[in-house]
């Protein structure tokens, strides 16, 4: 058990640095949303989805209901239940109900993929360990990033939020280029947002992700539907 668990920690590294770089952006955020390096540091060990949260935190500055947060991260993390479901595939016999509800918590895309890339079957100590150290990264450069947000000046506040966006740039740009598919949805939504932004401002910016995402991506599915003949 402890060398599984020291593998998954192993594993886990490369993560937890990318986590402790991209998470610093998004403790800028949140200090600029008014929330403090306490609150910020809570919200990233109990959530582990920068998208998730950097919408959350959006809604929070602007005074949104309960309603559009709940709908805004179903839209938006639905995805970590269908990436469970495929890791269930390959899970040890060790893994008990319990076990599976613990692991579930650190499921994110990164974990995903590496976890993915196993040929082992999956035990509870490696998963343990991935998330562990990963969730460490998430959670520490969250913490220096809100810190950092409350002491340093505006203009370097605003120039070292950006890295969260970088982030996402980053994740849809190398698909968009051999992907018309992705390069539509990802240009429509953010057509949708600038229009909700600047032309129909009165619906709140909640809903206004709720609604871009869901919009860019039926049509997205209109207009490229998948081949399963092709895919298979």
């Amino acid at each position: 058990m402890k060398s599984r668990f020291l593998t998954g920690v192993s594993h886990g590294i490369p993560i937890c640095l990318g986590y402790l770089s991209v998470s610093f952006g998004f403790g800028i955020n949140a200090a600029a949303s008014g929330l403090s390096t306490i609150e910020a540091s809570i919200i990233s060990a109990s959530n582990l989805t920068s998208a998730g949260q950097a919408a959350g935190v959006g809604i929070i500055a602007a005074g949104g209901t309960l309603l559009e947060m709940i709908l805004v991260q179903l839209t938006i993390n639905i995805r970590y239940a269908l990436m469970g479901l495929s890791l269930s595939q390959n899970l040890d016999k060790k893994f008990t109900t319990p076990n599976r509800l613990l692991a579930s918590y650190g499921i994110t895309d990164e974990i995903f993929a590496v976890c993915s890339a196993q040929k082992q079957p999956l035990t509870p100590a490696y998963m343990y360990g991935i998330i562990l150290i990963s969730m460490f990264g998430w959670v520490t450069g969250t913490f220096l990033g809100a810190s950092a947000g409350h002491l340093l000046p505006q203009s370097i506040s605003s120039a070292l939020g950006i890295v969260l966006y970088g982030m996402f740039i980053a994740i849809v740009v190398p698909p968009a280029r051999r992907n018309k598919s992705i390069l539509f949805v990802a240009a429509a939504s953010a057509l949708l947002s600038i229009l909700f932004k600047y032309v129909i401002t009165a619906v709140s910016s909640g809903f206004s992700v709720i609604i871009c995402a869901i919009a860019a991506a039926a049509a997205g599915a209109l207009l490229f539907p998948v081949d399963e003949e092709a895919e298979e």
